[in-house]
């Protein structure tokens, strides 16, 4: 297909060279619908990245629009920092009533920010200041964000490198399978809790992905996650589970950890918290830990009213009953069945398939072939990024509600990049 060239000066002259996700998709969007992104040259492209996972219900999601364009030609409050609103108190108890009540989880809500990173940058402050210790221990290939409290517990190098600071009171222990099964889990992190000579601070909270998707792709056994809030409440410390994307459905339940049967101390939520792709954060924890002081952590965009609108409308169309939990189950069973397809068509590559619900990656013992596919893929329309230590996974994150013909399109799509770059 022949197109015209974009014009991409503009961002190269004034804008920082930091941009990365324009670096794989050389063109210049104009407008998105569902599942598709088109260019301001008419091109259609079939989004498998949504967003980073902040689109969960597609792109200008028609029930979430109706809902945020009636509540703006209303005039309705757009800014308020934490003042009581009609928007808020809506949000409230529609998360309460549709999310945390049926899951008899007893959270208070806290809004930290717009970011996912600022809700973990709350969750480690709150931790600290309930149990008195500045440690926290997390997990090898972990991504929590890019502020400094956020990056003292992630594990990617080059980003930590951007910090340009010590990252200091964080602590890395093996994820699930990190070791290959050569160690049983947990022997090394509980021996250091029990040795009082071992050097390990006693830690306030571990924080933990049940997927890790940055981290490529690595998903956690039920079995380990049982195993790790155990050992938290033996050795008196906090469980925080970050949500941020595989939260609000992308596994298949509302929150990722409950196909594990674990109630996390506290909980970071955002990307598709808001539905729409709103700037909107969430920090959950149980009511004994809210020990904060009025103004404690605050900030200027801690409670967006156009996202409160949208997150409530989400929840009044995906969870008034487990049908989204079910589709997602369904379309993740069809990804999966590709995918090992894909694998087994090119097994010189050794390729390895890693999943759950709609988060998947196409892991290469090449790390250039992930590049390259997904290069491959952008060329044949179909938006997929790439994750993982060494940028060796190609990560798929569909909207929840792709259609299946649109998902079938896309894993041919993927397929065939695959296929012409072997």
């Amino acid at each position: 297909m022949t197109t015209n060239q974009p014009d991409l000066s503009v961002f190269e002259t004034l804008e920082s060279e930091v941009r990365s996700y324009c670096r794989g998709w050389p063109t210049v969007f104009e407008r998105a619908q569902g599942s598709h992104l088109h260019d301001e040259d008419g091109r259609s492209y079939l989004d498998f990245f949504s967003g980073a996972g902040s689109l969960n219900y597609g792109h200008n999601n028609p029930a979430l629009k109706r809902a945020l364009v009636d509540y703006l030609e209303g005039d309705g409050i757009t800014h308020s920092l934490d003042m009581a609103t009609t928007t808020k108190r809506a949000f409230l108890r529609a998360f309460q009533n549709l999310v945390l009540s049926p899951r008899a989880l007893p959270y208070k809500m806290m809004f930290p920010g717009p970011a996912g990173t600022t809700a973990v940058e709350a969750a480690l402050k709150l931790v600290r200041k309930v149990k008195g210790r500045e440690a926290v221990v997390s997990f090898t290939n972990a991504f929590h964000g890019m502020t400094l409290g956020a990056l003292a517990v992630t594990g990617n190098a080059l980003k930590r490198a951007g910090a340009g600071v010590p990252l200091v009171h964080g602590t890395p222990m093996p994820f699930d399978r990190y070791l290959d099964g050569r160690t049983p889990d947990f022997l090394w992190f509980e021996r250091l809790l029990e040795d009082q000579g071992s050097g390990l601070d006693k830690p306030a909270a571990v924080i933990v992905e049940t997927v890790q998707g940055e981290g490529g792709v690595h998903v956690a056994r039920s079995p380990w996650l049982r195993d790790l809030a155990g050992l938290c409440h033996r050795h008196d410390m906090l469980l925080i589970v970050d949500d941020i994307q595989m939260g609000c459905g992308r596994t298949g339940a509302f929150f990722s950890f409950e196909e594990a049967g674990i109630t996390p101390d506290v909980v970071t939520l955002s990307k598709s918290i808001s539905g729409y792709g709103l700037p909107m954060s969430l920090c959950l924890f149980r009511p004994e830990l809210d020990v904060w002081e009025p103004g404690e952590h605050n900030g200027t965009f801690r409670g967006s009213n156009p996202a409160f609108v949208t997150a409530t409308a989400a929840l009044h169309t995906y969870w008034t009953d487990d049908g989204m939990e079910k589709q997602t189950r369904v379309r993740g069973e069809q990804v999966e069945q590709a995918l090992h397809a894909i694998r087994d068509e090119h097994p010189r590559l050794g390729a390895e398939v890693r999943g759950r619900g709609l988060v998947w990656g196409l892991a290469f013992a090449d790390a250039s072939r992930a590049a390259a596919v997904a290069r491959r893929a952008f060329d044949l329309g179909l938006l997929v990024e790439t994750s993982g230590p060494r940028d060796e996974v190609v990560k798929l994150l569909p909207a929840l509600t792709v259609a299946p013909q649109e998902l079938d399109e896309g894993l041919r799509i993927l397929a065939r990049s695959v296929r012409e770059t072997g």
